[in-house]
């Protein structure tokens, strides 16, 4: 259990020196990256209002069949990427949440990199 607790302590820890440098804005929103046991989250968020702009998640009803794997985080990073193009945001800012950039977390930026949106 103490290694579980060291594990969560260190991930808070590298998410709030990430979040002192990542900001995003209306023009150049965050996208922020959640995964848990069994589900992947992703948003797409302007600090300044406060507001999330895009959003996707493997509870979607629409995406029930996407696991926690790297393939179906890849096929959600494209999903946001879509949804963000619609939106006409080509631009956004990545935050890894405290997460080591590889496996899921690096296939969703993939993802969102193949849909056409740049970071």
């Amino acid at each position: 259990m103490n290694r579980v607790l060291d594990k969560n302590r260190k991930r808070a820890k590298r998410k709030v020196h990430i979040r002192k440098h990542i900001f995003g804005t209306a023009t150049k929103p965050r996208m922020s990256v959640f995964r848990s046991n069994s589900h992947l989250y992703v948003q797409v968020i302007d600090d300044l209002a406060g507001n999330t702009l895009v959003s996707a998640s493997s509870m979607e009803p629409t995406l029930r069949d996407l696991k926690n794997t790297v393939e179906d985080g890849a096929k959600l990073g494209e999903i946001v990427g879509k949804r963000l193009l619609e939106k006409n945001i080509d631009t956004i800012v990545f935050d890894r949440n405290g997460y080591l950039f590889h496996g899921i977390v690096k296939s969703i930026a993939d993802g969102a990199r193949k849909a056409g949106v740049k970071f």
